[in-house]
């Protein structure tokens, strides 16, 4: 997929993550905003799919290690819900790791415990930071 083509569909989720934060604030657990998350985007009618299962390939075997995505958008874009107070080098690298495990163009970080949501949204592309 092209990055014209992703573009959009990070825009689409961006403005969820806003409308959401908006709505609700910080403060609450991560799977509230991720089911709330997914609720704009229905509304929005932006295709997902949430809690996307994730096996890891080992020496050619795909082994189920519990890994799953908070929400996939348009089986382009993993989605990656936080709700911390700083997010760390750990978090972007887990988001990085989905991304080349599922072979996934790009992700979004989003970190609903700030006080403008614009400040919680880190955007990644697998082999790039940005």
């Amino acid at each position: 997929m092209e990055k014209k083509d992703i573009d959009p569909c990070t825009e689409q989720v961006i403005g969820a993550a806003i409308e959401v934060h908006k709505a609700l604030g910080p403060g609450l657990l991560e799977s509230a905003y991720a089911q709330c998350l997914c609720r704009e985007l229905s509304l929005r009618e932006v295709p997902f799919r949430r809690e996307v299962e994730l096996p890891v390939t080992y020496k050619d075997v795909k082994l189920n290690c519990g890994y799953r995505i908070d929400v996939l958008v348009a089986e382009c874009l993993v989605v990656e819900v936080k709700a911390v107070e700083t997010v760390l080098s750990i978090h972007e690298a887990q988001l990085l790791t989905y991304l080349k495990l599922g072979g996934w163009p790009a992700g979004l970080l989003l970190n609903f415990n700030v006080s403008l949501m614009k400040n919680g949204v880190k955007r990644m592309v697998r082999g790039l930071k940005e």
